[in-house]
C-alpha cells in the first residue's frame, strides 16, 4: 500500500504509450497525479523488490501470528459456524481487509509496470489469499474453528475491488473503518482487549464499517461536486460482551445493531505536491474520518452525532 497509488481513481485513459517493437509493451494508464509506472528497463527491477518484500512482510506476520495470537492448546482441524457472533461485525472486518490488501496489490503492480488488466486479475485476489490461510490457526483452536463465512467475506471483498476495477477503472465506493474506546472491553480484556491495539482489532462494539461513495464520480461530466466529498453509510452494534444472551443479561446488556448516515473526506482527492503526503493519504485513506452523523437503532430510535467517529 505505501508505494503509492498508481492508479489514482481516475477513468482509464483512452490513448496507449507507443513502445518499441523491440521491448515488452506496457498497456495500462497514466494518471496525472501518481507515481509514474515503471519502464520497460526497470520493470525487472521493481518486480523482484516487490515480490521479495511481499513474501518477507508475509512470512513474518504468519510467524508472529503463531507465537503471539495462537500460542493456546491446539486440536485437530475443524469448522465451526460462527456467522450469528457478534452481530456481523468480524464479517464486515474481513471484507474491508480482503478490499484494502487487494486495492494494494493491485496499484503496487501497477507501479511495478505490470499490465493494467493483469494487475487487476493478478492482484484483485492478493487480499483473499492473504487472509485465508489464517483460518489454518482458527482450524485448529479448541475454541473456534475454521469459517467458511469468514472465507466467503474475504472473497466478497477481493470481488468487490476486483469488479469496480474492472467496471470503473478506479474505487468509487470504499469500505471504511473507525474505531472508538468503550466500556466493554473492561468487562472482558481477555477477549475484547486489554491494550489500545488489542481493543482496535478485538473490541466489536467500538468498530463501525463504512461504505463511503464518491458521489461526483456517478455526477454528469461538468458538475460541480467536490470529489473530496463523499457520502458514507455505516454499520455497528453495542452492548456485546458476551455472544450467549444469557450470560449478556446477567450483565445487564442486550446487543443491539446501528446504522449511520454520514459524510466523508476522501484524502486521495486533497490537492498536495508532497509525494510523502500523497503516500500518507493513501494509507489514510481506509479510515473514516470523525463528521456529522444520523444514527438509527432500533434501543433508541434516531439519534444525531455533532462529530462521530
Amino acid at each position: 500500500m505505501f508505494a503509492g497509488p498508481a492508479s489514482a481513481q481516475v477513468p482509464r485513459a483512452t490513448s496507449k504509450a507507443v513502445v518499441p517493437e523491440s521491448t515488452t509493451s506496457i498497456d495500462f494508464p497514466v494518471p496525472a497525479d501518481s507515481l509514474q509506472p515503471a519502464t520497460p528497463s526497470r520493470i525487472n527491477q521493481r518486480l523482484p523488490l516487490l515480490a521479495g518484500g511481499l513474501v518477507v512482510s508475509y512470512s513474518s506476520l504468519m510467524y508472529l501470528l503463531s507465537e503471539s495470537w495462537y500460542t493456546g492448546e491446539k486440536s485437530r482441524f475443524h469448522w465451526f459456524n460462527d456467522l450469528p457472533q457478534w452481530k456481523q461485525l468480524d464479517k464486515a472486518g474481513h471484507v474491508w481487509g480482503a478490499f484494502h490488501e487487494s486495492r494494494g496489490a493491485v496499484d503496487m503492480l501497477r507501479w511495478a509496470g505490470v499490465p493494467d488488466h493483469r494487475s487487476i486479475w493478478y492482484g484483485g485476489f492478493v487480499g483473499f489469499l492473504l487472509q485465508a490461510p489464517i483460518e489454518l490457526f482458527d482450524g485448529r483452536d479448541p475454541e473456534y474453528g475454521a469459517s467458511a463465512t469468514d472465507l466467503a467475506a474475504n472473497f466478497l471483498g477481493s470481488a468487490g475491488l476486483i469488479g469496480q476495477q474492472l467496471a470503473w477503472n478506479e474505487v468509487r465506493i470504499m469500505p471504511k473503518l473507525s474505531f472508538r474506546t468503550t466500556r466493554y472491553a473492561d468487562l472482558r480484556p481477555n477477549v475484547l482487549g486489554r491494550s489500545l491495539g488489542e481493543q482496535f482489532l478485538k473490541d466489536y462494539n467500538g468498530q463501525t464499517y463504512w461504505l463511503a461513495t464518491d458521489v461526483g464520480a456517478f455526477l454528469p461530466a461538468g458538475n460541480r461536486w467536490p470529489r473530496w466529498l463523499q457520502s458514507a453509510v455505516g454499520y455497528g452494534a453495542q452492548q456485546m460482551v458476551f455472544n450467549d444472551p444469557n450470560r449478556n443479561a446477567a450483565l445487564g446488556l442486550r446487543s443491539y445493531r446501528q446504522f449511520y448516515l454520514s459524510l466523508d473526506v476522501d484524502l486521495r482527492r486533497i490537492p498536495t505536491r508532497s509525494k510523502v503526503l500523497k503516500k500518507v493519504f493513501y494509507a489514510l485513506s481506509i479510515f473514516h474520518l470523525p463528521a456529522p452523523a444520523l444514527e438509527w437503532n432500533p434501543r433508541h430510535g434516531f439519534r444525531a452525532h455533532g462529530l462521530y467517529w
